[in-house]
């Protein structure tokens, strides 16, 4: 979309940053969606309008100032021979430090390696796509061809990385071995699977790929589904397919959902309004095995005896770090690539990492808002430029569940206690405090 030059002599058009999914306002794009026009101020939107992805309002943005990107250099028809940035990974962490060195320095080569096609996609919106009738087309953004264009990089898709060699700087793929200045890893985290679950009887949606595949399944006609797993993700999606006409069953081990985040009051209201929604949800209880039916259902096993059948089974159990290339090359690991806060450099001072992959303190990462702030100091620290560094803070996390909106400022700490206090006319607010306090509410 091209935006409209601005004509009311206040200046540029400005940028505010989601904080709970990354999601940019451009007020020379607006959100035509919501009603805001091409042009819309942000002071200008009314404070109750709400982020067209995860549902936060107004007062959870802030402004965000993207660099423009400078001319790339055109990319040679053959391989760059001369080494460059190699960045492993191509979905939001991996383009957006593409994008971020771009903006620093137009001739460094830069090489993506991914093991998809790489297209450009905005990962929060597979757990709300199927409910709002969104295909792959539609999620789809920009191709990887096209943004490599753009940006003048090198991709390699359809390639993984293998092997690293952190003394000889070389990176060991299904395509060759590529050499490199400095090395990115962007990889992500993958579908943690219990063995108990059977991989070619259960979808993970992890990515467009994914997702993709499972539209394709269920566009035919509504069906039953089962969502193994009531945290945050598997809570969007039962709500999501149960918004696509779907009968949906969520399966969680605790009484209640989200009981590792939530307090008991507040997992009950979330459970009414999925319920109100149409969801049906089996509590206490695990899934020890899937088998396949003569009719292509399968049925569940559980762990309270009984069984469940369904005709597509979902799993949201979770995420892991892969750590096969990392441990391999010496990386210090803890439950992900463990990097310097303020440089996200690794173990290896010229490799670093972003995103789902690396944990900080030992604690994993895995959010979409602090990718931008962790790519820009990346970027600067490449091109050899001074940069403040990167101020990691818990961000705002907002369960995209409509029939009853969560948002959790800070990230709770398992044991701590909860006091709950009510708010009849606006919200019931709950608090915990440990260590200068965390704060998370219900939206009423």
């Amino acid at each position: 979309m091209t935006a409209l030059a601005p004509t009311d002599g206040l200046g540029p058009w400005r940028q505010f940053l989601c904080r709970a999914c990354g999601l940019i306002y451009d007020e020379g794009e607006g959100d035509p969606d919501s009603g805001l026009a091409p042009g819309t101020r942000f002071e200008d939107i009314a404070e109750d309008w709400a982020c067209p992805i995860c549902g936060v309002t107004k007062s959870d943005f802030e402004p965000y100032q993207r660099r423009a990107s400078v001319a790339p250099a055109p990319v040679p028809l053959v391989r760059q021979r001369r080494p460059g940035v190699v960045i492993v990974g191509a979905g939001v962490a991996g383009w957006s430090v593409a994008a971020a060195i771009r903006a620093e320095d137009a001739e460094v080569p830069i090489t993506l390696v991914t093991a998809c096609s790489g297209d450009v996609y905005h990962k929060p919106e597979l757990s709300v796509a199927l409910g709002r009738g969104m295909s792959p087309d539609t999620l789809r953004r920009e191709s990887g061809a096209t943004a490599a264009a753009r940006l003048g990089l090198h991709l390699m898709p359809d390639t993984v990385a293998v092997g690293l060699s952190p003394d000889r700087h070389r990176l060991r793929t299904t395509r060759g071995t590529l050499a490199y200045t400095q090395l990115v890893l962007a990889h992500g985290a993958r579908a943690a699977l219990p063995a108990c679950l059977d991989p070619t009887l259960c979808w993970r949606v992890n990515d467009l790929a994914a997702w993709s595949a499972l539209h394709a399944e269920l566009r035919r006609a509504p069906r039953t589904v089962a969502v193994i797993g009531a945290g945050m993700v598997g809570c969007e999606l039962a709500e999501d397919l149960t918004r696509a006409g779907h009968g949906v069953t969520l399966i969680g081990a605790g009484t209640l959902p989200l009981p590792e985040l939530l307090p008991g009051k507040a997992g009950l209201r979330l459970l009414a309004g999925l319920e109100r929604l149409g969801v049906r949800y089996r509590a206490d209880t695990l899934v020890t095995g899937l088998s396949r039916r003569p009719d292509g259902h399968v049925t569940l096993a559980l762990s309270d005896g009984g069984v469940l059948d369904a005709a597509t089974v979902v799993a949201a159990t979770g995420l892991a770090t892969p750590s096969r290339l990392v441990r391999g090359a010496g990386l210090a690991f803890e439950r992900g690539i463990v990097v310097d806060r303020p440089t996200l450099r690794t173990s290896r001072p010229d490799i670093f990492a972003l995103g789902d992959c690396i944990s900080i303190d030992g604690q994993p990462c895995r959010y979409i808002e602090p990718v931008a702030r962790q790519a820009e100091a990346i970027a600067h620290a490449i091109v050899g430029r001074a940069h403040p560094g990167y101020a990691h803070a818990a961000p705002v996390i907002r369960l995209k569940t409509r029939s009853a909106p969560v948002e959790l400022h800070g990230i709770p700490v398992p044991g701590a206690p909860w006091h709950v206090i009510e708010d009849t006319e606006r919200r019931l607010a709950m608090e915990q405090r440990h260590d200068g306090g965390i704060t998370a509410w219900l939206a009423a």
